[in-house]
């Protein structure tokens, strides 16, 4: 599947290197693609440059927005929550019609520190307002309540845990589905429609504290029933 991925940060690097692993024909969308390659120094949290990583990634493409998007057959969005509409709107809604969008996407505020609070909650979504933003396009929120490694290997945790999907269009839902199997979820429950996002969104929160107290990232949810 040809698959554009939106964001150059650590999720949009995971995601974009499991799925080139796995097969698929990947393209990285960023805003200027030269900048982006001239940076050499890594990030505060010890990540590598986006050209370091490149490197050892040589089958992932790097194109602006509006030109990964162009010829692909799913889009992922893998952008900072508070950028991705604008991000999408450099994409070009004309690039977006009929494709389905997997936003793993949360709307984090940080602009009062940590932890962050959520710049729309209980009656809205990113999710939706992305689907609002892009009525033509088939948008399913997922992915968004692990860290970026469990995302594509949830095999590093030593049981099976849960996934969640929404969103409007059915067979966006099992075109993301079929995604998240190749990436190792055995458990993926759908919410419904993509106002169930707001859930998974609002789950943050209770996820960001929990990585305080257990002084880790590497966990998730498992519904049991």
């Amino acid at each position: 599947m040809n698959i554009a991925v939106l964001g150059t940060g650590m999720v949009g690097r995971a995601i974009a290197g499991r799925l080139s692993q796995l097969g698929h024909a990947v393209i990285i969308g960023t805003r200027n693609p030269d900048a982006t390659l001239a940076r050499t120094d890594g990030d505060r949290m010890g990540n590598p440059s986006y050209q370091a990583w490149a490197a050892e990634h040589p089958a992932v493409q790097l194109a602006t927005f509006a030109d990964a998007v162009a010829g692909s057959e799913l889009v992922v969005n893998a952008t900072n929550g508070s950028a991705a509409l604008e991000a999408l709107t450099l994409a070009g809604a004309e690039h977006l019609a009929g494709k389905v969008i997997l936003d793993i996407a949360n709307p984090l505020d940080f602009s009062h520190g940590m932890p962050p609070t959520l710049f729309v909650k209980d009656t809205d979504s990113l999710g939706e307002q992305i689907q609002r933003a892009f009525p033509l396009s088939r948008v399913v929120k997922s992915l968004n309540t692990l860290n970026a490694a469990l995302m594509v290997h949830p095999d590093l945790l030593p049981e099976g845990t849960s996934v969640f999907v929404s969103g409007n269009d059915p067979d966006a839902k099992s075109t993301v589905t079929a995604i998240l199997a190749e990436f190792g979820h055995t458990d993926v429950i759908d919410l419904g429609d993509i106002t169930s996002a707001r859930g998974t969104e609002m789950l943050l929160p209770m996820w960001l504290r929990l990585m305080g107290a257990l002084g880790t990232a590497t966990f998730n949810f498992k519904i049991v029933r």
